[in-house]
Parts: C-alpha cells; structure tokens; sequence
C-alpha cells in the first residue's frame, strides 16, 4: 500500500511540475520584495545563477553587452547571485550589487540570492532543470575537460544528474514561456548569443543568415575557450 501512495505522489509530482508555467513562480528582488515572473510574460529571458569571485565572473561584462545590445527587442537577463559553489558569492544581495554595477556597470536586473540544488533549492530551479537537464561539457576542450574532472573526482555520476553544475549555468526562455536551452558555464558566449538572436530578433536573423549563409552555424558539439579562473 505504501508503495501504492508512493508511486501516486510522485506521479501528481511529476504532472504538476508539467503543468506549470515559468511564469507561475514569484521570486524576491534585491530589495526583498515578492516579484511574479508573469511581470516578464512576452520577453526573451536568460536566466543565470552568479558569483562575483568565480572564475567565470568576467562572464558579467559579456551579459551586460547582449542586455544593451538586445535589450530594445524585448530581451531580459534576470540574474540570481547563489553562494553554493566554492562560496563564491559572499556578502548580501546590495553588497553584490555595488560589486556588480561598479565593477561591470550592469543594468540588467539582479534578484535575492537563493539556492539551486538541494532542499533548499528556489522551485523555479527544479522547473528549469526538469525542463533542460544537464547535456554534459565538450571534454575535447580544455576548459570543458577541467570542469569535467573536477567534478568526476567529486562524483563520478556527476554527469547523469540534471543539477546545476557551477555558476553562469544559464537559461534561455522564449516569450510564450518555454525553456529553450541550457548553457554550461563552458559555453560561448557568442552561441548564446546567437540563440538569442534567433530569438529576440527574427527578422534581423533570417537576414544575416540569407546575407552571410556560410558563417551561420552548424549544429555541433559545444565549442569551449581557455579558463584561467576556476577555483
């Protein structure tokens, strides 16, 4: 019987987390107050947890030229500070933001630190992960090589579980509410971009691809540049 009720939770479980929209969630701002992401219904979003020591920190100034490059064409980056891997985001959430605004002069919008694995986890993360869960790092690359080995020796199995891995794991959101991808901390920035493109300015994207048809690119497995900050 027990087994019975189990397998009944985790059904309804799995079937509520179908049924929900990214726009169900409430999340706080960094002045603590409750903000619904419906406030972001009709927007291209990408959704990132950061740091502000991590070696991918830098990845701020890139974040901030695609928020001023695309931001015109209805494109969001809603960024959430997490402590959780090496403690790399110490300090309150307006310790974070002085950091941030005087370091990499962002104006996109920053939220409360929150959690993103574990019991504690923020439930918009367990929608974003049930929805792209992790596709592994491009061990032909330095850098998605050492992030892989770092993490095999934490737990072999690392690569079948659909956790976020590090900081700057990212998530882009089409305007009807659909989690498009997921991006490692690995990933080019330029792919990323592209995919927002693609998303935030279709017109503008079926033109460069009908003018520039040979340098539009291919599908291929996640080509990774050097990393000189991990921890």
């Amino acid at each position: 019987m027990r087994k019975v009720l189990f397998c009944l939770m985790a059904m309804m479980g799995v079937l509520t987390l179908s049924a929900q929209s990214i726009y169900d969630f409430t999340v706080k701002d960094d002045a603590g107050k409750d903000l619904s992401l419906a406030e972001y219904k009709d927007k291209v979003l990408l959704i990132v947890n950061t740091a502000t020591r991590c070696g991918f920190t830098p990845q701020y100034k890139e974040l901030e030229a695609l928020y001023e490059k695309y931001a015109k064409d209805g494109f969001e980056i809603l960024d959430f500070p997490c402590n959780q891997f090496g403690e790399q985001a110490p300090g309150t959430i307006q310790e974070i933001h002085q950091f941030c605004t005087v370091n990499f002069n962002i104006s996109f919008p920053q939220f409360d630190k929150i959690e993103v694995n574990g019991t504690n986890e923020h439930p918009l993360y367990t929608f974003l992960k049930a929805q792209k869960g992790f596709g592994g790092f491009d061990t032909n690359d330095q850098r998605g090589k050492l992030m892989d080995d770092m993490l095999r020796k934490r737990d072999p199995d690392f690569d079948k579980k659909s956790d976020i891995k590090w900081n700057f794991t990212k998530f882009l959101v089409s305007r009807d509410g659909r989690v498009l991808k997921r991006y490692e901390p690995t990933d080019k920035m330029s792919d990323v971009e592209a995919d927002i493109q693609r998303e935030a300015n279709p017109v503008l994207s079926n033109m460069m691809a009908r003018r520039y048809p040979d340098e539009q690119p291919e599908a291929k497995p996640r080509d990774v540049s050097k990393v000189k900050y991990i921890k």
